[in-house]
């Protein structure tokens, strides 16, 4: 039997219902929840096939060791990625936009870069399989979904897997504060990867070396700089804009 972990929060365990439900083995709902978002919940995995188990709230804070499960826990098998880059390139019918990701350890930033990448179209993030987050029961549950329908491709070699990109004729961006030209003055519309690095750190020295251009967001406040999640927004939005808003692949 597939190995299994534990998924919490509304918006995860909903999204794995529509998206995997025969992944999910089963969920565990607090008794005390009787309102309408947990009545839903327990519909639509009575309709997927999914058993809805009742139990205390102190059971759910231990399975989850106290995290904010908002009442909700599911038990679910760990997929064998499916999803790798050259599939997900070769499946393209538009230029390919990627999100990279240079060591991102916060689970929340994370969580919330997902669901940028997939309120603007992203086709895959990528990201190093060191020193950096991966999916967690956290990443999933802020990223509200979008980490059942992002690809999410972790690569031992981070340097390597952007020369790849640059041989399949894919512009890499880096989103750097220091840059001398600004976002709004460049053209998007090709195949592209913005790369965005580490909180408070910025990208790795090579990272940035591999990066065909650099990028700033202009500030035009007291502030000097943004979350990654939001100046991964800022950018990717931009980029949608040059394009059209409809992803066609």
């Amino acid at each position: 039997m597939a190995e299994a972990r534990l998924i919490y929060g509304f918006h995860a365990v909903t999204s794995r219902l529509r998206q995997q439900a025969a992944s999910v083995r089963e969920i565990y709902l607090d008794a005390s929840r009787t309102d309408r978002r947990a009545r839903e919940l327990a519909r639509l995995a009575g309709e997927r096939g999914v058993r809805v188990l009742t139990v205390d709230g102190a059971r759910l804070d231990g399975m989850t060791q106290h995290a904010r499960h908002q009442g909700v826990v599911a038990r679910v098998e760990i997929a064998v990625p499916a999803r790798d880059l050259d599939a997900v390139l070769e499946g393209l019918t538009e230029p390919a936009l990627l999100l990279i990701l240079d060591g991102v350890t916060d689970p929340h930033n994370l969580g919330a870069c997902l669901r940028v990448a997939d309120a603007t179209g992203v086709h895959a993030v990528i990201a190093p399989k060191d020193r950096a987050v991966g999916i967690t029961p956290t990443v999933e549950k802020v990223a509200s979904g979008a980490a059942e329908t992002v690809p999410f491709i972790a690569v031992t070699n981070l340097a390597r897997a952007m020369g790849e990109l640059k041989e399949r004729g894919i512009w890499l961006i880096g989103a750097d504060q220091d840059a001398e030209q600004d976002l709004y003055s460049m053209k998007l519309d090709g195949p592209l990867a913005w790369v965005l690095g580490a909180e408070g750190e910025g990208m790795r020295r090579l990272t940035r070396e591999n990066c065909d251009e650099l990028a700033r967001i202009p500030m035009l406040g007291a502030v000097e700089s943004l979350n990654v999640s939001v100046s991964a927004g800022i950018c990717l939005a931009e980029t949608r804009r040059q394009r059209g808003t409809r992803r066609t692949g």
